[in-house]
């Protein structure tokens, strides 16, 4: 079965899990949502076929796109190659260093950076993660995921879809759920409904780890078996009564315990080190 080909007659590749925006409506939505204005600097990962990327060059003063595919360079560089706004970066996302984009001039070294994209599904997490390590540099992040991740980063503590993914962008950011996109609305059509998810990095966390390598690893194995409790999975790290130190009772899984419980295990972790 050959690629299915978009407006463009581009072919779509399954490897980089691409499926483009068709629906004017949803991306002038998506627009509306970001908000974007002229002296703003925004980051756009994956354009596709520049669905998201037109309006938003039509706004502002500095966009840098992130793209890894050979084939949609040609067609971006010939069709916004003579906009001053447009800079464009032939690099994998997942290794993106992003810090290389803060200016360094006195007028721009504040200026914090936007991030939008219609993430790849098969990337969405470890992306995720690789830019939660620029989130000081970042002022918000609005994102096309697949409805399932959405659900997870915005879970609450106790919910089946609360886990890892949860603690992590809830420890960082505050994390929204802004609507619901259909498979109808990308070509070619996902088996799946997809979602849009505003994150707006904390200037300070409500909630401080003193280590966050220490914090993401006990995290990480707080999750690592779902059925188990935090006895048994932490068993190693922390022992029973150093969890109930926290509040927290050894019997409770992981799914039920909150960020700010995670923290206080964490930096009780780290002063056992």
């Amino acid at each position: 079965m050959k690629p299915k080909r978009g407006h463009s007659g581009y072919q779509h590749k399954k490897r980089f899990g691409q499926n483009f925006l068709n629906n004017q409506t949803i991306i002038d939505r998506i627009v509306m949502s970001i908000q974007p204005k002229p002296e703003q600097h925004l980051v756009e990962i994956g354009p596709g076929e520049a669905a998201l990327t037109a309006p938003l060059l039509e706004v502002v003063r500095k966009l840098d796109i992130i793209e890894i595919d050979n084939d949609l360079i040609k067609p971006l560089t010939q069709r916004f190659s003579q906009n001053k706004a447009f800079h464009l970066h032939h690099h994998d996302a997942l290794t993106f260093d992003y810090a290389s984009l803060i200016e360094k001039s006195e007028e721009d070294e504040a200026t914090p950076l936007r991030v939008v994209g219609n993430l790849p599904y098969n990337i969405s997490s470890p992306l995720l993660f690789h830019l939660l390590n620029y989130a000081p540099l970042i002022r918000d992040m609005h994102f096309m995921l697949q409805k399932e991740v959405v659900d997870r980063m915005t879970a609450e503590p106790g919910s089946k879809t609360f886990g890892r993914l949860s603690v992590m962008i809830q420890y960082a950011c505050q994390a929204e759920y802004l609507f619901t996109v259909g498979p109808a609305n990308f070509t070619p059509p996902p088996k799946v409904d997809s979602a849009i998810v505003r994150l707006s990095p904390y200037p300070t966390k409500p909630f401080q780890a003193t280590n966050e390598e220490a914090f993401g690893k006990l995290v990480k194995q707080a999750f690592s078996q779902k059925r188990k409790t935090l006895r048994n999975n932490l068993k190693g790290l922390l022992s029973s009564e150093q969890i109930e130190a926290c509040g927290i009772s050894p019997s409770d899984r992981a799914e039920s315990i909150g960020v700010e419980g995670f923290v206080k295990l964490a930096n009780l972790y780290q002063e056992t080190l």
